[in-house]
């Protein structure tokens, strides 16, 4: 007989429909319905035909999906010691055991779908999803929780281009600003949980430099983003890449104003100039082809 679930609350039992819904909140729904969507969206831009656009996202799905149901089974203990009554597993809407199981099977499913892109993108996206593994069982917690959101984000604008006839690779430019928006939006995420991380002993990159200096930083890897996207590609940029460097530099300059009213302040704007900046690298298209 096995022990029974370490954070279900006792006497609770998870019928199929339960699970399920324990389940979809688990895997970090925003998160991983806007990864594919912008991964999607980057295949059409670029020139994809439906079936590269439709196997490019449900690649990208299958692997977001196992990278949210990992997180929340690695940190469910951690979760309930925090307090964090709303993360499903530490709220006992779904056992720490079938996240763990869904996040497995959800990885093997990305295997055959990434490959399915050709063998030299699916590798690439393959590493970029074991690096977000890494970050859940444990470089989170120290100097180098930066690196997997790099390397996880920075490979998908490869893994869309090499999917392409001819295997061609992006610009540089492109791969740069994926990577830094990535590491911009870590460093938003972390923000609001600083504190409680600490007390749980959570000691990754943003952790160590406290929220204060954290809030400083978050808009500098996302308006380098911008720049890289605005002034990357060939050419002047024209009224559209104006507008959205003035956007951006405007939004973040909010979230350093507003920012002692609230630790969601500087995350809001942080999403924010991310949106703009995902709007320039789908709105590239074929110029983010080397």
């Amino acid at each position: 007989m096995t022990d029974p679930d370490p954070v279900a609350p006792a006497g609770v039992r998870a019928g199929p429909g339960r699970t399920a819904a324990g389940l979809a909140r688990a895997c970090h729904p925003g998160p991983t319905v806007a990864v594919t969507a912008l991964v999607t969206a980057l295949a059409v831009a670029t020139g994809r035909d439906a079936a590269g656009c439709v196997l490019a996202g449900a690649a990208v799905l299958a692997g977001q999906l196992s990278i949210g149901w990992c997180n929340d089974a690695v940190d469910a203990e951690r979760d309930a010691a925090a307090g964090r009554a709303g993360k499903p597993v530490a709220g006992g809407a779904v056992s720490a055991r079938a996240v763990r199981i869904a996040a497995l099977v959800a990885l093997a499913c990305c295997v055959p779908l990434s490959l399915a892109s050709g063998w030299l993108a699916g590798a690439l996206h393959l590493v970029g999803v074991l690096a977000a593994w890494g970050y859940d069982l444990g470089l989170k917690a120290t100097l180098l929780s930066w690196a997997p959101y790099a390397v996880g984000f920075g490979v998908l604008p490869a893994f869309v281009t090499l999917g392409l006839p001819g295997e061609p690779w992006p610009a540089w430019w492109a791969v740069l600003a994926a990577a830094l928006l990535s590491v911009g939006a870590h460093l938003a995420n972390v923000l609001p949980d600083i504190a409680g991380d600490l007390r749980t002993g959570v000691r990754g990159w943003p952790q160590r430099m406290g929220a204060a200096r954290v809030r400083l930083l978050v808009p500098v890897p996302l308006l380098a983003a911008t720049c890289l996207l605005v002034f990357g590609p060939a050419g002047a940029p024209g009224v559209a890449g104006w507008v959205a460097l003035a956007a951006a530099s405007a939004l973040a300059a909010a979230g350093l104003l507003l920012a002692a009213r609230s630790s969601r302040v500087p995350f809001v704007t942080a999403v924010g100039v991310a949106a703009v900046d995902v709007i320039l690298l789908v709105g590239g298209g074929t110029s983010l082809i080397a």
